[in-house]
């Protein structure tokens, strides 16, 4: 049997990742993790989603000791979210959780040893990016070595949307059928609105951007993203 573990937030990429994963595993377990973030919502967010999808399980880790140390706009309301525009004069902007996808890909793995997955799946993106370090294929090859080494079990991290800008990854739901979910039930916005989100942060910006690319070229979009992940 074919098992994998998804890092799931319930946004935009980790839902899209959890829905392909459906379609190419024979069980799939979710993880979510409680790392005190501003918005604890994305929690019930995922929680609702693993089950309306279906998958095998969803466990909710408990991170919170991540708040203690990693100082950010998302563990801290006294830190103002920052702006798209705002956010492009820093190179890497407040937003950045230290460390976050280092413990969470670590932990997962960790799991994914026990429940005898052999994958471990993350939306992280290289392509359209708010600057993360730990979003970068290099670091995700790196991390996937020390951790098979650690642990002496082959656990591939599986990186679907790395390639994909933000219109392929909404064509990939597209795919699949299930647009209309990622864009209403998922939440990526940083000020915590469900849905199209707030329209100023980041993380909107990107969506909406990559949105509006795709329902004006449906056909090119799509093209070009069943090219990038083979599902010619």
């Amino acid at each position: 049997m074919k098992r994998a573990v998804v890092v799931f937030s319930g946004g935009q990429d980790s839902t899209t990742c959890l829905i392909q994963a459906l379609q190419q595993y024979d069980e799939v377990h979710c993880i979510t993790f409680d790392y005190g973030q501003r918005h604890h919502v994305e929690i019930d967010i995922a929680a609702t989603l693993s089950k309306t999808l279906g998958a095998k399980a969803h466990k909710v880790l408990d991170a919170t000791l991540l708040n203690e140390l990693a100082i950010s706009s998302l563990t801290r309301d006294s830190i103002p979210v920052p702006s798209y525009n705002s956010s492009l004069q820093s190179p890497i902007p407040n937003t950045f959780v230290p460390g976050r996808n280092i413990l969470f890909l670590t932990l997962a793995a960790i799991y994914a040893y026990q429940v005898e997955a052999e994958a471990v799946i993350c939306g992280v993106c290289e392509t359209d990016f708010s600057g993360y370090p730990d979003c970068r294929d290099e670091f995700i090859k790196a991390l996937n070595q020390a951790i098979v080494l650690g642990i002496a079990r082959n656990i591939r991290f599986e990186t679907p949307l790395m390639w994909l800008d933000k219109a392929e990854t909404w064509a990939l739901a597209d795919y699949y059928q299930q647009l209309a979910l990622i864009r209403h039930q998922t939440l990526t916005c940083y000020n915590g609105i469900q849905g199209d989100g707030c329209g100023e942060c980041a993380a909107c910006h990107l969506r909406a951007k990559g949105l509006q690319h795709y329902l004006q070229d449906k056909a090119g979009v799509m093209a070009s993203m069943k090219q990038k992940t083979g599902l010619l």
